[in-house]
């Protein structure tokens, strides 16, 4: 069934209860008037409650009125947090390099308003030394506090031990500074484009003048008379 609603002629009711451009109630009119006023305004009859007895019907651009909606809609759907969980998997005895690098990937899932899963993942003889694992998640939670909170707290599942860190920022706030973030960095680019623009010509424009000012004597020296010795 369509989610259209129904509009101009394809309207079937004897009467309805009419709105009118700006909202005013109109009241109860035959369907035919309701047509009429419609092509008098150059406007659609539209039908905003089919339920109603008798249906509630309004004059509007219905072409506007749909684009609209649907702007508002992508908009709508544009700052929308979804909640997104990655995932981040260590090693017991892993090296500090790996460990500064795998913190770094935490500390951007966390800015950017996402949980994260940290996995410790045991093999062989570690998984008879658990408190290595838990050792190192607590670590880690501790070296990123200011941007997260231990959301789940260190559990063993099989041979991996897991902890989920959760954001302290909402993702709806982590979008809107992102946002913000490249607008500034936008800015900042056309303003060094602009000053740049704007120093070039001035040099163009002092080489041009000097070579202009020359130009006459030059040609002054070159069209004088030749004074003749015998005359």
């Amino acid at each position: 069934m369509s989610a259209e609603p129904r509009i101009n002629d394809r309207i079937r009711v004897p009467e309805v209860r009419l709105v009118g451009p700006s909202g005013e109630q109109v009241g109860i009119v035959p369907l035919a008037k309701a047509l009429e006023l419609a092509q008098e305004y150059d406007l659609d009859l539209v039908e905003v409650a089919a339920t109603a007895r008798p249906p509630v019907c309004k004059l509007m651009d219905y072409g506007k009125f749909k684009y609209e909606s649907a702007m508002k809609a992508r908009e709508a759907r544009k700052n929308q947090a979804h909640t997104v969980i990655k995932e981040m998997k260590l090693r017991p005895k892993i090296d500090p390099h790996d460990y500064d690098t795998k913190k770094g990937h935490v500390v951007r899932f966390l800015k950017q308003g996402d949980k994260v899963k940290i996995t410790i993942m045991f093999r062989g003889r570690e998984q008879s030394r658990p408190e290595l694992g838990f050792r190192l998640l607590q670590r880690l939670a501790s070296d990123v506090e200011e941007l997260g909170f231990i959301e789940s707290n260190p559990k063993q599942d099989g041979r991996n031990m897991i902890m989920v860190l959760g954001p302290h920022k909402k993702k709806t706030e982590a979008m809107a500074e992102a946002r913000e973030a490249q607008a500034a960095r936008k800015a900042e680019r056309q303003g060094v484009a602009a000053d740049e623009a704007s120093d070039a010509p001035v040099e163009e424009a002092q080489v041009e003048e000097t070579e202009a000012a020359e130009a006459p004597v030059a040609e002054a020296e070159a069209d004088a008379p030749v004074e003749n010795p015998e005359a």
